[in-house]
């Protein structure tokens, strides 16, 4: 008989911790309490815990402090925070400061227990880094610090925007978060936004009755029912019309959905994740996105490379590939030829991975004795440089950009050699603590 898993609860109102106290019970779950924030961490110090429940306002601190002290010395303790009704701003403080999910009172016991299971099902530290190093290739800087982002944002119910150019793997960035984290045995649904009919779309996200409207010949539950349980990963957002994307921000908001046709709202619990290629925040100064649309999704931000800023990782990515196309074949995979590899390293890839992938299938279909020749790929002579290792003007098409790349592959390089411990990185690159951390968020390294 395994032993009974352990939740501490941090409120400072009897009534409150007395009905977490008793709900949790009938979850067969053993309760510790706790009424401020220096008994919080008396207990934490004492017990080992697999989930730990905190209320924003606390006599000596509040729960943001717990959160950052628990992110710091328990980094693998799941903490969800409990706020006020309206307080949007702390909630999503909370999950910034690595919160797993946040509640609001009256807290609705329903969802509460949602919450609790959700939790005690992350998975065990450990199998996530070997899956995800399995599946997202590449060994350099930028890559590393990419799996370790995933790895922790693996662990949180927080909504991810993922940005990055097209082609250079959203969507399986995307995946990834769903499948090493709680909700791995859900559904994971992919939606391109930007592929669906503007008149379909409240229909398809929602669902509809048989009969609502013309060509509605049956019920259809809709994408975000599709995605109970599970994730519903929005791609291409900066596609939705105005119109779609209050009625989005609506269902993200009540946690609920009324189908087209439907009388009553539906419940659904989702992860949302959502990426595009588009500039948001462009999108938003234009006026072409909602401001509030986009504090909700873009709770946390994770920038995938483009594959030009990971050259290192080009001839580990070709030679996948090229495995892959000869499986089943009988064949043995055809070869680069070291001036193939050069060439390859010294192209900007505008398509990123998917422009790889295609530009290696064409040529393993018309090169010869399996050996793939710098002329086989046939690359656009406006995308190549002479040397790959130093940039020209060819090669940059925003200075802002470009020098925001030198600069975090430099940050990336110092956390990786003093084990990403961010005090001694900013002694090496001679920076304040301070200086570090606003370069680390503004670079979305943080």
């Amino acid at each position: 008989m395994s032993p009974r898993q352990k939740v501490l609860i941090v409120d400072d109102e009897p009534d409150i911790r007395e009905l977490l106290e008793i709900t949790l019970g009938r979850m067969k779950l053993d309760t510790f309490s706790a009424r401020n924030l220096s008994e919080a961490q008396a207990l934490l110090g004492r017990e080992t815990f697999d989930l730990c429940l905190t209320d924003m306002r606390l006599p000596d601190g509040t729960g943001l402090e717990l959160v950052q002290h628990i992110q710091q010395r328990y980094p693998l303790l799941p903490v969800a925070m409990i706020t006020a009704y309206g307080s949007l701003e702390t909630a999503i403080n909370a999950l910034k400061a690595g919160a797993f999910d946040f509640l609001t009172k009256p807290v609705d016991l329903t969802r509460l227990r949602e919450l609790v299971t959700s939790a005690l099902r992350l998975p065990a530290p450990g199998g996530a880094s070997t899956a995800i190093d399995r599946r997202l290739l590449g060994d350099s800087l930028p890559m590393r610090a990419l799996r370790k982002q995933i790895d922790k944002l693996a662990r949180s119910q927080a909504p991810v925007y993922i940005s990055g150019e097209s082609g250079s793997g959203k969507e399986l960035v995307a995946r990834l978060i769903h499948e090493q984290g709680p909700r791995a045995n859900g559904p994971f649904v992919p939606v391109n936004c930007g592929a669906i009919p503007s008149e379909l779309m409240e229909s398809e996200f929602f669902g509809h009755r048989k009969g609502s409207f013309s060509g509605a010949i049956e019920d259809n539950p809709g994408l975000f029912l599709a995605a109970h349980g599970g994730t519903l990963f929005l791609d291409e957002v900066a596609d939705l019309p105005l119109a779609m994307q209050v009625k989005l921000l609506r269902a993200i908001q009540e946690k609920a959905v009324r189908s087209v046709g439907g009388q009553q709202e539906t419940v659904v619990d989702v992860r949302i994740l959502c990426a595009t290629h588009k500039d948001l925040d462009a999108e938003v100064s234009a006026e072409r996105f909602r401001q509030d649309l986009y504090y909700r999704l873009n709770v946390i931000e994770l920038r995938v490379p483009p594959l030009r800023e990971r050259r290192d990782d080009i001839e580990t990515l070709a030679s996948h590939v090229l495995k892959r196309l000869a499986a089943g074949t009988g064949q043995p995979p055809a070869k680069l030829h070291p001036q193939a590899v050069e060439a390859l390293k010294g192209y900007r890839f505008p398509g990123n991975v998917r422009e790889l992938e295609n530009m290696l299938e064409r040529a393993h279909t018309l090169c010869e004795n399996k050996q793939i020749e710098a002329g086989d790929l046939r690359l656009a002579e406006g995308n190549c440089t002479a040397d790959a290792g130093v940039a020209d003007l060819t090669q940059i098409d925003n200075l802002e950009h470009y020098l925001e790349n030198v600069e975090r592959k430099l940050i990336l390089q110092a956390l990786e050699e003093t084990r990403w411990n961010r005090t001694a990185a900013a002694q090496r690159l001679n920076l304040s603590f301070r200086s570090m951390r606003y370069r680390l968020k503004k670079l979305g390294l943080d």
